[in-house]
């Protein structure tokens, strides 16, 4: 067992909402709760959660690589996954993301020497109208960003990760 147990617990509560011929169901909220617990989800961990959840090792790798908002390799304290889709790109998408590199001194994929961000690029979050659009931790959506609130939330999370 390489989690938690409150993380199994809560693996647990997520296949009682499934039928037991189910259980793949249950794979997306399964891999964040490891994710959430670990940090990023190596080969061991996606193992692991296959074997619990008892689904072929697989079915979960294939979601894990599927869905951009899991890290099968290691991450920053803080990722960062900036929109480029077109409609964002046309609305200063690009502009914002090619601002961060800067700012972070990383480029899309890359992660800062400090170990406190990851910078990806996202799919569309839905929300075009609000670009530049970004999500932070996969959890954290922030709209129309300007170089101003960019700033201002790189400040806070590097003020963040220093006092934790």
């Amino acid at each position: 067992m390489l989690l938690s147990e409150q993380a199994y617990q809560k693996i647990d509560r997520e296949l009682a909402k499934f039928p037991a011929d189910q259980r793949q169901s249950a794979i997306m909220a399964s891999l964040a709760i490891a994710q959430e617990e670990k940090g990023w989800l190596a080969t061991d961990i996606i193992e692991d959660v296959a074997n619990y959840i008892g689904v072929p090792p697989i079915a979960v790798q294939e979601v894990a690589t599927f869905y951009n908002m899991f890290d099968v390799k290691p991450v920053g304290k803080n990722k960062i996954a900036v929109c480029t889709n077109l409609p964002c790109a046309l609305r200063d998408g690009e502009r914002a993301g090619d601002y961060l590199k800067r700012k972070l001194g990383v480029d899309y994929r890359e992660t800062t020497a400090d170990g406190q961000f990851t910078l990806v690029e996202g799919e569309c979050m839905g929300a075009c109208g609000d670009s530049p659009v970004l999500i932070v931790n996969n959890k954290h959506m922030c709209v129309r960003m300007t170089e101003e609130k960019l700033d201002a939330l790189v400040a806070t999370l590097k003020a963040q990760g220093e006092s934790a």
